[in-house]
């Protein structure tokens, strides 16, 4: 079984020193693994338009305004 080796954070690219920062270390190396080589480019949005407004639509609690449903999404009140 081979040996985990000590992470030197100084010698790290700086891409991860910034996850490293992020997340931690055991997070850190799960990203690598995960998507080491791919360029990863990530939504500007947190939650997917369509599938909100679906969800939106279904619940119950009619007493959040349009408006503070949209800062709270980071959506348009469109």
């Amino acid at each position: 079984m081979l040996k985990k080796e000590k992470i030197r954070y100084e010698i790290l690219h700086p891409t991860y020193k910034a996850l490293y920062d992020l997340v931690g270390e055991d997070n850190m190396m799960k990203v690598y693994h995960e998507f080491r080589g791919t360029q990863v480019q990530m939504p500007m949005k947190l939650y997917d338009r369509q599938t909100l407004e679906k969800y939106l639509g279904s619940i119950s609690d009619k007493t959040i305004s349009i408006k503070d449903l949209s800062h709270i999404y980071g959506f348009s009140q469109r």
